[in-house]
């Protein structure tokens, strides 16, 4: 070692190199968790809190989460990225249902784990046991989306999975956090924690509305891709910290803005920019969510030490409380609401300008199968761990907050029943019921409106034909009529294969197939001759990096198929 590093060595407090290295192997962790998923099919958010669990009880230092941590650094996010992979379009199509699932249910849940802890588990108030309900009540779609898409689950069924995730975090947390301040207060008030409840709700989406058109206003500088990554990076925390200024709900506001700038994405920057911001918030998601998993389950140990100055009846109480109210409720709210009037029953989401026999398809009850197969999909996740660890350690006077163990150590058990229990079996339990979607129909779908978007094309090309050009131009218009039209053939083709199908999965054509193959050969055959040429120093590596990134465009529009 030399002098200097030596020296720089010397000047780097033993802490950061402590830090560092615990996220060096956090990261680790989190890959080779993921790997593990993706090869047996377990879900990875359950592999990550199993490991951190494992490694709480080995000797070794451990980090300990700060509730303001979680509230300032994780949640925002978290809950934006989740927000800007949903649709206002279909909140707006399935209105009902999303109140239904995303505030109805989890207000349900949370009041009723609340009034639960009040009435059997001594000791507790009504407003600790309304926090850990807010906590446990929002499910956590990512899993079961993951795992449903992975198998093949009905579109109807998907879409109503993720129009549940729409909101149920930003009522969960705005709820939770009336409940927190009732609690720090020593009293709770339901009409008062009502009131609250609605202000700071008002008051969130206004702030993340303002945080979106602002974001909107920014529009002519984001068409630099890293303009944009920084704008999109610091919008949960703007929206965060403005909602909290005012004392209104910050989850809410980062919700609101992430739907609304999400909606808006397709108008915001330049295509480059889209594909930048999008690749970022995958991967800041990934590794965030998968860190929050593992150090959340470091925690365990230190919640079960908590729990020695509880009797046990206490805990195994409040525990099946929280579990049972958690499991029984879901499915006993989705089986209720088939029996309200058919302009009222939760219903199956799709598009408004689908057939009419989709469309009494969408009009329909739940069945059987359906409503079993939603209700075993309400597996708890990150939101719900990194939410009761946001309630204080202590209250207002300073004594430490009422039975904030035994909170914690009920979240804990709730993730793991559902995450685990319901995580590992929901493939297998879809696999039994038969649910399946109709792959053919979705294929059908992308190709009409592929083949729409070249005739819209074409249709363009007509009216610069007519207008006054030189010979030049009218090449370049032949030739790209000549592409698209090749285009739109190859789309009808596959059409009319999907047309003459009578099978519900997507048929493959030799010919389709053939072309790819071929396609994907071409393309590695032109990135090994640049590499020659670079490997010979005849071409830049800022050159092959210019021209490596052209086939990498053109090899991601091809659809995934192994190597």
């Amino acid at each position: 070692m030399s002098a200097g590093t030596a020296a720089v060595r010397e000047n780097v407090p033993v802490h950061v190199e402590t830090t560092l290295l615990f996220i060096l192997a956090g990261v680790g962790v989190v890959v080779a968790m993921r790997w593990v998923g993706v090869k047996t099919g377990l879900p990875a958010a359950a592999l990550l809190t199993l490991t951190g669990i494992l490694y709480a009880v080995l000797p070794g230092p451990n980090i300990e989460l700060d509730p303001h941590l979680v509230l300032m650094l994780i949640l925002p996010p978290l809950l934006y990225n989740a927000a800007l992979d949903s649709s206002l379009v279909d909140i707006r199509r399935n209105l009902r249902t999303v109140i239904s699932l995303s505030v109805v249910l989890v207000l349900l849940t949370a009041l009723l784990v609340g009034w639960g802890f009040s009435l059997f588990v001594a000791g507790a108030t009504l407003a600790a046991g309304v926090a850990v309900g807010a906590a446990v009540a929002p499910p956590d779609p990512v899993a079961a989306l993951a795992i449903g898409k992975r198998i093949g689950l009905p579109r109807n069924i998907v879409t109503l999975i993720q129009g549940e995730g729409l909101l149920n975090d930003a009522t969960a947390l705005t709820l939770l956090s009336v409940a927190v301040a009732a609690a720090t207060k020593g009293s709770f008030s339901f009409t008062s924690a009502v009131g609250e409840f609605v202000i700071m709700a008002a008051g969130g989406v206004i702030a993340g509305i303002l945080v979106a058109y602002g974001v909107r206003a920014a529009r002519p500088i984001m068409q630099d891709p890293l303009i944009a990554n920084a704008i999109s990076l610091a919008t949960p925390f703007i929206a965060y910290l403005l909602a909290e200024r005012v004392h209104v709900s910050g989850v809410l506001a980062v919700v609101v803005a992430g739907l609304i700038v999400g909606h808006d994405m397709p108008r915001l920057g330049s295509g480059a920019s889209r594909l930048q911001v999008s690749a970022v918030w995958r991967l800041v998601d990934f590794l965030l969510e998968g860190l929050v998993f593992l150090m959340i389950g470091q925690q365990l140990p230190a919640v079960v030490r908590g729990l020695s100055q509880y009797a046990t009846s206490t805990i195994v109480i409040a525990v099946a409380v929280s579990v049972g109210v958690v499991l029984l409720l879901r499915p006993l709210f989705l089986v209720l609401t088939q029996m309200l009037p058919i302009s009222l029953h939760t219903r199956l989401g799709g598009t408004s300008d689908e057939s009419e026999q989709r469309g009494r398809e969408r009009e329909r009850r739940l069945n059987g199968k359906e409503i079993t197969a939603l209700s075993w999909a309400g597996t708890r996740g990150v939101i719900t761990l990194a939410a009761i660890f946001t309630v204080p350690l202590t209250t207002d006077s300073g004594a430490p907050f009422p039975d904030r163990d035994l909170l914690l150590f009920c979240a804990f058990v709730v993730v793991l029943v559902t995450l685990v229990g319901q995580g590992v079996t929901f493939a297998p339990l879809v696999r039994m019921l038969g649910l399946r979607a109709n792959e053919a129909d979705k294929v059908r779908l992308r190709n009409e409106a592929r083949s729409a978007s070249v005739q819209a094309a074409l249709d363009r090309l007509d009216e610069i034909d007519h207008e006054k050009h030189d010979d030049i131009e009218d090449a370049a218009i032949e030739t790209m009529r000549k592409q698209l039209g090749h285009r739109l053939e190859r789309y009808r083709r596959r059409l009319d294969l999907l047309d003459k199908s009578d099978s519900d999965e997507v048929p493959h054509s030799p010919q389709y197939e053939a072309g790819l193959r071929v396609r994907r050969a071409v393309i590695d055959a032109q990135r090994d001759e640049l590499l020659r040429w670079r490997d010979a120093d005849r071409l830049s590596d800022e050159g092959l990096r210019v021209l490596e990134r052209e086939l990498d465009h053109e090899e991601r529009l091809l659809p995934d198929r192994p190597r």
